[in-house]
């Protein structure tokens, strides 16, 4: 049962702070938050990843 909590509230962090990051990206103007060049990679090469809006 204690298991239980645990591992309730772990997982409600991990997603509470997921939200939260993402919430925050989205307020700084970030386009692609998956983007590991977060869309400021050059024209030539696009951005690695699989975001269809960072590809110059």
């Amino acid at each position: 049962m204690v298991d239980d909590i645990i591992v309730a509230v772990i997982l409600a962090a991990i997603l509470g702070g997921a939200i939260f990051y993402i919430v925050k990206a989205k307020k700084r103007g970030q386009k692609c938050i998956g983007c590991p060049d977060g869309c400021s990679c050059g024209k030539s090469g696009g951005c690695s990843g699989a975001c269809g809006e960072c590809n110059h």
